[in-house]
């Protein structure tokens, strides 16, 4: 796995930072653009290849570049984000059982600063399987760590939520 130099981590930071100023098509074009200055193959630009489409509405095609990038081997910098990304798409594509799977083993896997968003992610697929008092649960869980009061009642009524 070839991880690309700092000078190309910043021109992709700087695109991505500038999302907004551009048209999807030209966006993608320039993503395309720097992953090309990649081996083919690699990863990391798999992955800025799936960030990409998912971005510009082609989730079919991110999953494709989801599935490359995983299958590449992402280093860890990348992998959990790709993994809520990848996530959210299999949901948009109506793989709602899929993007459970995927987000439940990552909550279990460990934790970080993206926790609250794996959380959020498994709250909406919750919700497209009909188990919506889980993912109530799990939101709520997940709020009441930020409230600057009633942190233990919301969490309290989360966890009643789920339990017979």
């Amino acid at each position: 796995m070839t991880i690309p130099d700092e000078r190309w981590q910043r021109r992709i930071a700087d695109l991505w930072a500038t999302f907004d100023d551009h048209e999807p098509q030209d966006f993608l074009a320039k993503v395309k653009d720097l992953a090309g200055e990649l081996p083919a193959g690699n990863a990391i630009a798999e992955y800025e290849l799936a960030s990409a489409y998912d971005s510009t509405g082609h989730e079919a095609e991110a999953a494709v570049h989801y599935r490359r990038a995983f299958a590449e081997g992402l280093p860890d910098s990348h992998r959990r984000q790709a993994t809520i990304q990848f996530a959210s798409t299999l949901r948009n594509l109506g793989e709602a059982e899929e993007s459970v799977r995927l987000l439940t083993a990552e909550r279990d896997a460990g934790s970080d600063e993206l926790d609250d968003a794996v959380t959020a992610f498994l709250a909406l697929a919750l919700t497209d399987l009909d188990r919506d008092r889980e993912a109530a649960a799990l939101a709520l869980g997940a709020l009441s760590r930020h409230l600057p009061r009633y942190n233990r009642s919301l969490s309290n009524y989360a966890k009643a939520l789920i339990e017979p």
